[in-house]
């Protein structure tokens, strides 16, 4: 892979992981509630879900799973159904307590960091639109004429550093935004907006069709 074609990639990457989906509602959430420090494991899970669809978009499988009709939707619906009960969790959970200094939330139980890691996982792995972007984007940046274990390896590395950089910005805002309410009226806002904005997400991955 030539550096131009790295930089346009990279370029991408960064884009990529700017638009607004599930993972950045899920860092804002995470933040939101618990505070940068507990976030991070929610970023980490993100990134392991990626890691899995460029695993299977590398060995071919990609194809296979994107042309099955019954595996599209297998995918698809589970990830609507995750989305959504991700949306109803935030709309029944209480108000949390305020925050410490360092951003970190008082007064509740945060979630294990298995859990946390599990749910990014869930979060990206079981979203078809990235196994579909992955298909049409990532194989134009690939040369078949080349060695295409370090170009994938490349490209892979290119996608973590972009998303974790991005997932953090978007976890430390959260967070911040935390720290600065002291009503929890608003955080009960704040986190039932979260909560619609993932049985958002899940409506329109519902509504997501594979071109043919």
């Amino acid at each position: 892979m030539d550096l131009h074609t790295w930089l346009t990639f990279f370029v991408a990457s960064w884009l990529i992981s700017l638009s607004p989906g599930a993972g950045a509602i899920s860092c804002m959430t995470t933040g939101l509630r618990h505070g940068w420090r507990v976030g991070v494991w929610n970023i980490f899970g993100l990134q392991l879900g990626i890691a899995a669809i460029l695993v299977v978009v590398a060995a071919g499988l990609g194809a296979l799973l994107a042309a099955s009709e019954t595996a599209f939707s297998v995918i698809k619906w589970f990830g609507v159904a995750y989305l959504l009960w991700l949306g109803i969790q935030q709309w029944r959970a209480p108000a949390h307590g305020l925050v410490d200094a360092d951003g970190s939330a008082k007064n509740t139980t945060p979630p294990t960091r298995g859990q946390l890691v599990l749910r990014g996982f869930l979060i990206n792995a079981s979203n078809p639109k990235g196994l579909v972007f992955m298909l049409a984007v990532l194989p134009q940046f690939i040369n078949p004429a080349a060695p295409q274990l370090p170009q994938y390896l490349l490209c892979g590395l290119s996608l973590f550093i972009t998303d974790i950089v991005v997932m953090n910005g978007y976890t430390l805002l959260a967070a911040r935004v935390l720290r600065a309410l002291r009503s929890k009226q608003h955080q009960l806002w704040l986190q039932r907006s979260f909560g619609t904005l993932f049985i958002g997400a899940a409506l329109l991955l519902s509504a997501f069709r594979r071109s043919n």
